[in-house]
């Protein structure tokens, strides 16, 4: 049986990248699948992809940084399949360069993308999940939640604060039925990775194909976190809640 039959799930970031691997698995996996994601993005094409091969999927455009484009999007998502019970948090960005070089705005695009988005669209979804009998949420988060990185202060902070919305979520609504964890990649052989890379070695970090394989082995494929966010969201993980998956193959462990 589809680990995920019966179940409306919600992925921002949802038509690139990781958030990408995870629609499509999701939808594989029997959910009725809502993409959140920027107006310029593939999510219309995306959910088209994913309708045309037997699964149930639409577009919903949003800036997961505007409350008002956030509220709009999940009321039209529950509109159209009803009320949320998997949610995962993917949006976001990166940002590098040397912290004192950091401006405001920066520091607020940011903030805005990768903490506020996670808050308001969780506060946006978590009444009706709550209502309609429980769900799980999963966050995006990162090896830099744990390890600092030179040049990604910023990008280190976001992710730090995403670490423990999800652990501080899953205390607060346990007794609501409503689980909450992060999943936490290595570097990512995604366009979104690559640029980084590109970034981080522009600005002298050493982040070479070497080092990359010395502290992780390879480049994480996206299709590994979906699977990862997969068991998160799906029944399977029952008892687990307020933790940090990591899938990064040993990289924080060394």
């Amino acid at each position: 049986m589809a680990r995920l039959q019966g179940k409306v799930a919600l992925i921002t970031g949802g038509a690139g990248g990781c958030g990408l691997a995870a629609s499509e698995l999701f939808a594989r996996e029997g959910a009725k699948v809502a993409i959140l994601d920027l107006p310029n993005s593939q999510g219309e094409a995306v959910a088209a992809r994913i309708n045309a091969a037997g699964g149930e999927a639409c577009f919903v455009s949003a800036d997961v940084s505007s409350s008002e484009q956030v509220e709009r999007a999940i009321r039209h998502a529950e509109e159209r399949f009803g009320a949320i019970n998997v949610l995962m948090n993917h949006a976001g960005n990166i940002a590098a360069g040397p912290f004192l070089e950091t401006t405001e705005s920066e520091w607020d695009r940011l903030m805005g993308i990768n903490v506020k988005g996670m808050f308001l669209v969780t506060k946006a979804v978590l009444p009706n999940m709550i209502a309609s009998g429980g769900g799980s949420i999963i966050c995006t988060s990162s090896i830099s939640a744990v390890v600092g990185t030179p040049m990604e202060v910023l990008y280190c902070t976001t992710k730090g604060a995403c670490h423990m919305f999800a652990r501080a979520i899953a205390v607060e609504y346990r007794d609501r039925n409503i689980r909450s964890n992060a999943v936490c990649p290595g570097f990512i052989g995604t366009a979104h990775g690559q640029r980084e890379l590109q970034l981080l070695r522009g600005l002298g970090v050493e982040v070479s194909d070497e080092n990359i394989a010395s502290m992780q082995g390879r480049l994480c494929d996206p299709e590994e976190v979906a699977k990862a966010a997969l068991f998160l969201a799906s029944d399977d993980a029952s008892f687990v809640n307020g933790a940090h998956l990591f899938v990064d193959n040993g990289y924080t462990a060394l």
